[in-house]
């Protein structure tokens, strides 16, 4: 019932606009310096159901709100949806969610809250199959999957022929995914570390591991950099730069650093990376990464990415790479908040300001260069539309025929850019563009 209150006291904190990983990463380092700790399987637990109620907050709130008028504390509200979570998405015990619920709710609120929690997670048992029936019935698949309306119907329109496949797949528990440094250390070591501590490896895509467990960040290796978290998304839009070394390299947005150490790696740490961010304490992370990881050719700056050709002047970089700040719907299995937080008007806002970025760092690619656009983002106005205006404005640039790796889910589009529409990978957009004569 313990580790119930410290999730009902997470979500509260979540409702008061803190962001959930950030939030949730504290806690388990608070829970470390105790003296008991968490163990492996609470630390799932608590993982799991906190972030599956925010996931599903719109089905579990509509859940509610059917069975009860009004809820005067918040608390009573986030022990109901995390209960029905369980009851509704987990493989639990009903009977023994519902205990642990009404003992919880006794003990914080007294016997009358604790009937009341009875009461409504019973009646949730009885009928959630009927309720979710007549949803579907009337068209509400919205309500069933937790998803604002607006965006439902924006991928419905977008993807007429495979959206419910791709608004189900976003809801789902994301595997962590992590890639080696290879400036320090090898497969060999790193396959024989999976084996030590019994994690699977579920999928490889290029350089990037997916795997069963978290345990992998508790290790030395990974807090010497020798491992680091990346999604093979992030990787391959570093990858179809395709940085070689002795070269010189944009990063535009560049915090956290990722895909900079990548392409460093790609550079065998030879060459120069300037990497850009428009927050000084966000250049802070890639400072303290670079020195964990050994590498020396990345040079963060302080610098608005929509300057950068009146900063460093026209054709002054072999390669440029613009993943662009967007609204982040590519990674709502980990962040699913954005869903809850930006509206179509953010939407429209961000692909103004990429367009901006974009024609900007156009100019500082060489005559035969290459520029790579990126999104975390699967909405159309963020990615081939921007693209679309950006080529008839640009006609010294054309794009790149890309190669998507062969287990990896994904699409081109009709200007030759690549979706990636994957169980595994993050949503991705990138598009590689070759600057030319004109």
């Amino acid at each position: 019932m313990s580790l119930k209150m410290d999730i009902i006291g997470l979500l509260s904190q979540y409702e008061h606009g803190k962001f959930s990983n950030i939030l949730l990463n504290d806690y388990f380092k608070e829970q470390e310096a105790e003296v008991t700790g968490l163990t492996r399987g609470e630390k799932g637990f608590i993982t799991e159901v906190f972030y599956g109620t925010i996931r599903n907050v719109m089905f579990l709130d509509y859940s509610i709100d059917k069975r009860v008028k009004t809820i005067d504390k918040l608390w009573v509200r986030n022990l109901l949806r995390l209960s029905m979570y369980q009851i509704q998405f987990m493989d639990s015990d009903d009977a023994g969610v519902v205990y642990e619920g009404v003992e919880v709710a006794k003990l914080r609120g007294g016997t009358f809250i604790g009937s009341f929690v009875n009461g409504v997670l019973r009646s949730f048992i009885r009928e959630k199959d009927e309720d979710i029936e007549k949803l579907l019935e009337e068209g509400r698949e919205d309500i069933v999957l937790s998803y604002p309306k607006w965006f439902f119907d924006e991928i419905k329109w977008e993807h007429k022929e495979n959206y419910l496949e791709i608004l189900k797949s976003y809801k789902k528990i994301p595997n962590i995914s992590v890639k080696i440094n290879k400036l320090n250390y090898n497969e060999t070591d790193f396959l024989a570390l999976l084996e030590i501590k019994g994690i699977k490896i579920l999928r490889k895509v290029e350089d990037i591991y997916y795997i069963d467990s978290g345990m992998i960040l508790e290790t030395s290796e990974f807090k010497r950099g020798q491992i680091t978290v990346q999604d093979a998304s992030s990787f391959l839009a570093a990858k179809y730069l395709d940085p070689q070394p002795g070269e010189r390299i944009l990063d535009t947005c560049s915090a956290p650093g990722g895909k900079s150490m990548a392409m460093a790696e790609m550079m065998e740490n030879d060459g120069e990376i300037v990497a850009l961010d428009i927050h000084e304490h966000k250049l802070k992370l890639i400072e303290n990464r670079t020195r964990q990881m050994g590498i020396d050719i990345v040079h963060p700056e302080l610098m608005d990415a929509r300057l950068v050709d009146a900063e460093f002047g026209t054709e002054s970089f072999d390669r440029v790479l613009v993943d662009a700040p967007c609204s982040g719907f590519g990674v709502i299995r980990k962040k699913p908040e954005v869903l809850y937080t930006k509206k179509m008007k953010n939407v429209q806002e961000l692909a103004k300001l990429q367009l901006d970025i974009l024609n900007s760092a156009a100019k500082v690619v060489k005559v035969g260069g290459i520029l790579v656009y990126s999104t975390c983002t699967i909405l159309n106005k963020e990615n081939i539309e921007n693209v679309t205006r950006f080529l008839k404005t640009n006609p010294n640039f054309e794009v790149q025929k890309v190669e998507i790796t062969s287990n990896v889910s994904g699409s081109f589009d009709k200007v030759g850019g690549l979706n990636i529409f994957d169980e595994f990978l993050d949503g991705f957009y990138m598009v590689k563009l070759k600057k030319i004569e004109k």
